[in-house]
């Protein structure tokens, strides 16, 4: 059976930030960071070589029962990737209409820029993503 590879690496949060080669991708990384954060209020954890995570919770699939983040992001070469504040299951968040542009995946939001989306409406999405998480 193959190793999870989303899992908590211990590598530093900061200096995976930092090494992120496009500004932008990298600026919008730190601003997520700050703000998953605060809201949380749990420290950011690298999950894996490329996702930055928030929380845990366990979750059961085929490969037995395992460990995941709440909420998290990776800045990804081309878009900033959001986890946990959609579900693929559910209608999408009414909210979902104001933030500005992004697109839907199964269980990601992508942004391309943070300074395109509105902030108010993206930090609504990261605290009722974060208050349903039980």
């Amino acid at each position: 059976m193959a190793e999870i590879k989303t899992k908590p690496t211990g590598a530093d949060v900061t200096a995976f930030l930092d090494a992120v080669p496009d500004e932008t991708r990298r600026r919008d990384g730190h601003s997520m960071r700050a703000l998953m954060e605060r809201i949380t209020g749990e420290p950011a954890v690298m999950w894996g070589p490329t996702m930055v995570g928030f929380g845990s919770k366990p979750y059961t699939n085929t490969t037995g029962t395992n460990e995941m983040f709440i909420l998290g992001f990776s800045p990804r070469k081309a878009d900033l990737t959001l986890y946990g504040l959609t579900n693929a299951y559910e209608e999408p968040d009414p909210l979902l209409d104001e933030l500005g542009p992004h697109r839907l995946g199964k269980s990601c939001l992508y942004v391309k820029r943070l300074e395109n989306v509105n902030a108010e409406v993206l930090e609504r999405l990261v605290h009722q993503a974060w208050e349903r998480r039980s």
